[in-house]
């Protein structure tokens, strides 16, 4: 089975069978795919630890099994509160990758020596290292030292800087301005300087193969290698820049499941991140460097038959976050042949679905959808059912699941 394409019947079949005795909606994990796609990240990482994104997978179970593979160290988190929470429930070693304004958050990591050894924060202006010492308990220079990373602007920049390319993430663009800001850091007491992140997600995020778009397709693929090219060179000045500033630099992170093969060939780099490649959703369909399969999916059940070629499944409308547009939305799956109504989309509480596989599908059929993106599934089900072949082998909580909304 391609990744780039419907499932077969057999795949339906399947998954029918392994949650026959569970109502939809749901949401499942074939476990052997999401196994597969481990060890092709692997693979494809060459020999250096792959940071596992945490929001691309929101379940801690899941995130542990990795984690329990070789080739895999570490946890990138997305919020203050979440790097907490699992730094508590036993991981050791978790990179928030966005700065947090989550002052609560700086006290309890600052009053707490082993919080503060086993989470590193996100850092791009001398601002944010106010904001946490305010929050100490102690004071300006009470508790434990705290874990910096710095972030490193990726985008991708032509006229003169007119055009950029990539997202708007740190203000730090230049080697001189991240040394800069590392020697703020380290001459400030209360914080360590241990790492250095560049995210260039126009080139891990970005698919370079749209079906029936083979221009824009060229295109991107013309854009990504010149972006990956002047990131290469201006990340390798930067490092050398830090390490001259702070010489015990511990890691140096970049990538996303998009291009971890070619961040992992910088010599700069040290590790690298991923997380949606666990699951693949449906963007990531459109990537020709790498092939995974479908691991995530979610179920809603065939409640109404308005007429020939028209099923309507409850719920649905899950879109996804980023540009709203069609790629955002979920994609159904299984049987394949099926469509939104243009009229209606996916809906808060219903979604009507056309096509000849239809008229295939009788009140109470499961119809098997997969999220755009791939954590954020896990904002609509409180629990997954870990499938292996034709059977559920394990039920485990999401964030949701386990009580938490961390964003």
């Amino acid at each position: 089975m391609s990744p780039h394409s419907p499932d077969t019947d057999g795949d339906k079949a399947r998954y029918d069978r392994a949650t026959a005795h569970l109502d939809a909606p749901l949401a499942l994990v074939d476990l052997p795919a999401f196994d597969a796609n481990a060890a092709d990240l692997v693979r494809r990482s060459r020999g250096k630890p792959i940071r596992v994104a945490s929001k691309s997978v929101r379940c801690r179970a899941l995130l542990e099994r990795v984690l329990a593979r070789e080739g895999f160290a570490g946890v990138m988190s997305f919020t203050l509160a979440e790097s907490l929470w699992l730094a508590r429930s036993g991981c050791t070693d978790v990179l928030l990758a966005y700065p947090s304004a989550d002052r609560a958050g700086f006290a309890e990591l600052t009053a707490d020596p082993a919080l503060a050894a086993a989470v590193t924060v996100m850092v791009d202006d001398p601002a944010q290292l106010e904001l946490i010492d305010a929050a100490r308990p102690g004071g300006a220079r009470g508790g434990p030292e705290v874990r910096v990373c710095l972030e490193l602007d990726t985008s991708y920049r032509l006229l003169g800087g007119r055009v950029r390319v990539g997202a708007r993430r740190s203000p730090v663009r230049e080697p001189a301005q991240l040394a800069a800001l590392a020697r703020s850091v380290v001459r400030r007491p209360g914080f360590r300087l241990v790492g250095l992140m560049a995210y260039e997600g126009h080139v891990a995020g970005v698919g370079d193969e749209v079906a029936g778009k083979p221009v824009f397709s060229r295109a991107i693929r013309v854009m990504q290698a010149a972006a990956r090219k002047e990131l290469a060179q201006r990340r390798w000045e930067a490092v050398r820049a830090v390490r001259e500033v702070a010489p015990r630099l511990e890691f140096v992170n970049g990538g996303g499941t998009g291009s971890v093969q070619h961040t992992a060939a910088e010599a700069a780099v040290t590790e690298v991140a991923a997380g949606s490649g666990l699951y693949v959703p449906r963007l990531f369909d459109n990537f020709r460097s790498f092939s995974g399969r479908p691991a995530a999916l979610f179920g809603l059940p065939v409640v109404r038959r308005p007429g020939p070629g028209v099923v309507t499944v409850l719920g649905g409308g899950y879109p996804a976050s980023g540009v709203a547009g069609a790629d955002r939305l979920p994609v159904p799956q299984l049987p394949a042949g099926l469509r939104y109504d243009p009229q209606e989309g996916p809906g808060e509480v219903q979604t009507p679905l056309l096509g000849p596989a239809a008229d295939g599908l009788a009140v109470g059929d499961t119809v098997w959808f997969r999220h755009a993106k791939a954590g954020e599934l896990c904002e609509r089900f409180s629990e997954l059912h870990l499938v292996d072949g034709d059977r559920v082998v394990d039920t485990v909580p999401t964030y949701r699941g386990e009580g938490h909304a961390f964003l």
